[in-house]
């Protein structure tokens, strides 16, 4: 962090990002406080404005309510977090060239008050939904936690990911390592399934930016057909398993691609 923090003196930058990690939160926090500066986290928007050449960092707020959009006009270096896979991954520009600047680290290993004693792994299978190409999400409008399976048989037809909304994880009815949104993981899919989700803005934050957002929900009102690029007004029980079917069918043909699951990344 005194590393980090030296650097910024050092270069003066207007403009501080990191990613909105386990690690990039816990070291901007510090950073930040040590420049006595503000920090944005969790950012799905960065813009500047171009008569102030502000900083505009959109975030959630409110618990999830409403879109704040912050302006650190005062201190210096404006400073936010962002999650991954927020943002899209910008068309590589061959005619741009980086400057890689070494500093150097005045803090030594003896000037560190922790000492990492030894590491212990989780056991557990993990679920690597920011990889994930296909998605089936489920929401509280699936109705029990035995309807997930449903929904883990669509998924493996597709040669997808299983995931959850906030209100589903809550219930029990899933582990917390399947939940999308605000609260969990951020995701980018090619086709996100959100079923029985009604589409709040917590949600929202973590998958709008898929490609294809296919919703299925009996509420015609629901806020999660705004986003959607397909929409079936309809129970789940009735859809699904028809989808299921259809898919299964259509993949088994000659010469269709058979589904696969994205590989834990190496």
């Amino acid at each position: 962090m005194l590393t980090l923090a030296g650097l910024i003196r050092g270069h003066r930058p207007d403009i501080v990002l990191m990613g909105a990690t386990t690690l990039g939160r816990d070291l901007s926090g510090s950073v930040a406080t040590e420049l006595e500066t503000g920090l944005t986290a969790d950012c799905t928007n960065l813009e500047i404005d171009p008569a102030t050449r502000l900083l505009k960092q959109t975030r959630p707020a409110f618990g999830g309510n409403i879109m704040a959009t912050i302006l650190c006009k005062d201190r210096r270096p404006q400073m936010a977090t962002v999650r991954p896979r927020v943002m899209a991954m910008p068309a590589r520009d061959e005619t741009r060239i980086a400057e890689i600047i070494r500093g150097e680290c005045p803090v030594r290993e003896e000037d560190v008050p922790e000492t990492v004693i030894d590491l212990i792994d989780e056991a557990g299978s993990a679920v690597y939904l920011d990889k994930a190409e296909i998605i089936v999400a489920g929401g509280r409008g699936i109705g029990e936690a035995r309807n997930f399976e449903t929904l883990r048989d669509l998924a493996d037809a597709l040669g997808g990911s299983l995931g959850a909304s906030r209100a589903a994880v809550e219930a029990g009815w899933i582990s917390p390592a399947h939940q999308i949104g605000q609260t969990g993981q951020t995701v980018r899919p090619k086709i996100y399934f959100a079923v029985g989700i009604s589409g709040a803005i917590q949600h929202l934050v973590g998958m709008q930016t898929s490609d294809v957002i296919v919703a299925i929900n009996k509420d015609k009102d629901a806020p999660i057909f705004r986003v959607a690029t397909y929409g079936i007004v309809s129970d789940f029980s009735e859809v699904v398993p028809v989808l299921i079917e259809e898919f299964r069918k259509r993949l088994s043909r000659p010469g269709a691609r058979p589904p696969a699951h994205n590989p834990p990344p190496s």
